[in-house]
């Protein structure tokens, strides 16, 4: 998709797009992501999205001439003491810097993120009322207090409040505002939008103020510099002690209709590209409330039953678990980590929209699945 390496961006632009999109505030604490592999400033020449980095994703990489993967699970976990070339994880870290490729990676911050993993998952089944049924963390609330120009009051504020600014509860859009004069003396090399060079300027302003949730500063503070006139803009960012939105992930609503385990494991098998699944319970079974959670997440199977999930879908559910479901009547399905993998077009399509123009971008072919079905 996309090209045009006459427009080719610099990682730097990438970055802070997949960080808006998938917000590192977002994370679970001490995860692994962001730019593992690389340098922020490297010209971005391609990009493939895949889930998991293996050497045979960085040939991939490589053939397409994409210099950037974004993935989801990390190529580096632990801290590296060594590298060894004669080693698999060495040899793929060689080959990386070898051929320029930077690796950055979105895990639990996309697993959490609006257009995330859960989100894609639970769509792709068609749930309907979602909402977050596991919290791992609280979203920092900020006030910011931006000083604009009387003539441009409505348009920053109305591009702050579309930006996910000023939500109190079940309102949107809330601000104050109080009225004053700035004042400032450019100099030489400034462009103002009011007065000249060498002239102190007094100018009617409006002190306006709004809050936000951290995870979304990046994009709050675009939108202000974009709808703002002046050439720097003077503004103030405060942490609120207040608590804020709380951040989790997993998914838990209702199917459209009701409809027995069976029926809901063929539904599964098809939304996700699965030839073969784990499940606990009776096939015949009523389900209409599911509860998910991408990747391993058998530790919260009684957070799913708790709110009233009639089946919890997640992978890598151990024994003891699935034990412990069947002995006290817990529905399970276990379509596997992998499944994540259906979520990755996801993040294709929105980096075509950001970049499409400007970068080739692909989803990589590589089925990263270390198991194998008979």
């Amino acid at each position: 998709m996309g090209a045009g390496d006459e427009l080719a961006i610099r990682g730097a632009e990438l970055i802070s797009w997949m960080e808006t999109f998938a917000s590192p505030t977002l994370a679970v604490e001490n995860d692994r992501i962001g730019l593992q592999v690389g340098s922020i400033n490297a010209e971005v020449e391609g990009v493939l999205v895949t889930l998991d980095v293996t050497e045979e994703v960085v040939d991939e990489a490589i053939k397409q001439g994409a210099n950037w993967i974004v993935g989801h699970h990390a190529i580096i976990y632990q801290p590296v003491k060594q590298i060894r070339t004669d080693s698999p994880a060495g040899r793929l870290l060689q080959k990386c810097l070898k051929h320029d490729i930077q690796v950055y990676i979105a895990h639990t911050n996309l697993d959490a993120a609006e257009e995330g993993v859960n989100t894609v998952l639970a769509e792709k089944l068609g749930l309907q009322g979602c909402r977050t049924f596991v919290h791992h963390k609280q979203d920092r609330l900020k006030k910011l207090v931006v000083f604009v120009p009387e003539s441009h009051v409505g348009e920053v504020e109305h591009a702050l409040g579309e930006a996910g600014a000023g939500c109190v509860g079940n309102y949107s859009h809330c601000s104050f505002q109080t009225t004053g004069t700035g004042t400032f003396l450019p100099q030489s090399g400034a462009k103002p939008y009011i007065g000249e060079q060498g002239v102190l300027e007094r100018v009617a302003e409006v002190r306006l103020e709004t809050i936000f949730p951290e995870s979304k500063q990046r994009t709050i503070l675009s939108e202000m510099h974009q709808a703002h006139p002046y050439e720097e803009v003077a503004y103030d960012l405060y942490t609120l002690d207040s608590p804020g939105n709380p951040i989790g992930m997993g998914k838990i609503g209702s199917l459209p209709e009701q409809m027995t385990l069976q029926a809901f494991i063929d539904l599964v098998k098809s939304a996700y590209h699965v030839p073969h699944l784990r499940f606990v319970g009776d096939p015949n079974r009523k389900i209409k409330k599911v509860a998910l959670l991408g990747g391993a997440g058998s530790r919260y199977m009684r957070d799913a039953v708790s709110q009233g999930a009639d089946v919890y879908l997640t992978g890598d559910i151990d024994f003891h678990t699935a034990q412990d479901a069947l002995t006290e009547g817990i529905t399970l399905v276990d379509p596997g980590h992998h499944i994540e993998y259906v979520t990755m077009q996801r993040v294709v399509d929105c980096l075509y929209g950001a970049f499409g123009s400007q970068i080739a971008i692909q989803l990589s072919q590589i089925d990263t699945n270390p198991f194998s079905f008979r």
